[in-house]
């Protein structure tokens, strides 16, 4: 009961920093595309204090690959007719860190990792609380315009067996692209 409590304020404080000037929501309508490429990350060595972010970047992936692909948009290795962004803001009352590898670069993810932050510490809840946030960005791969934005805010992963870890990233994604429409 406790978490779920804390989750529900969690969620009702980061719906509320939707009114600054970083937008958390951002929609413009249907998108013409066939196909979808993730940002590329680059070479850069992975980090060095031991977290298993390679896991979670695959689970999110096939998230995002497998509701794309039930609305007939196809996974490019690159040069989509759009491009998939997503970061990871993981945090718990005192602290929040930004998972940024597959976000790019100039485009508010600082700002977006403040309001997380400012969203987990505004929920007040005496109770200890460890909560991620998800953003998935829809850019225009040629104009690099944001066409499409959404987040979703739940508890970590860290503690539950791999199949819920999926089943729960797939959720998230799910939620956050619910009203992800394509045009015909």
């Amino acid at each position: 009961m406790k978490p779920c409590l804390s989750l529900c304020t969690l969620a009702a404080a980061l719906v509320l920093l939707g009114c600054s000037s970083t937008p958390t929501q951002v929609d413009h309508g249907a998108i013409a595309a066939k196909t979808f490429s993730f940002v590329n990350p680059g070479n850069r060595p992975a980090p060095a204090f031991g977290d298993n972010r390679e896991h979670v970047h695959q689970l999110v992936q096939e998230a995002i690959t497998r509701n794309l692909a039930g609305r007939g948009v196809a996974r490019t290795p690159a040069g989509g007719d759009v491009t998939v962004a997503y970061l990871m803001i993981v945090g718990n009352n005192a602290s929040t860190a930004a998972v940024s590898d597959y976000f790019g670069y100039g485009r508010d993810a600082a700002a977006l990792s403040e309001k997380a932050q400012e969203a987990y510490s505004h929920a007040k809840t005496p109770n200890y609380f460890e909560a991620g946030t998800l953003v998935i960005d829809v850019i225009d791969t040629k104009t690099n315009k944001l066409l499409k934005r959404g987040h979703a805010t739940g508890p970590r992963l860290r503690n539950l067996p791999p199949d819920a870890q999926a089943a729960t990233v797939q959720e998230a994604v799910d939620k956050i692209l619910r009203d992800l429409r394509f045009a015909p």
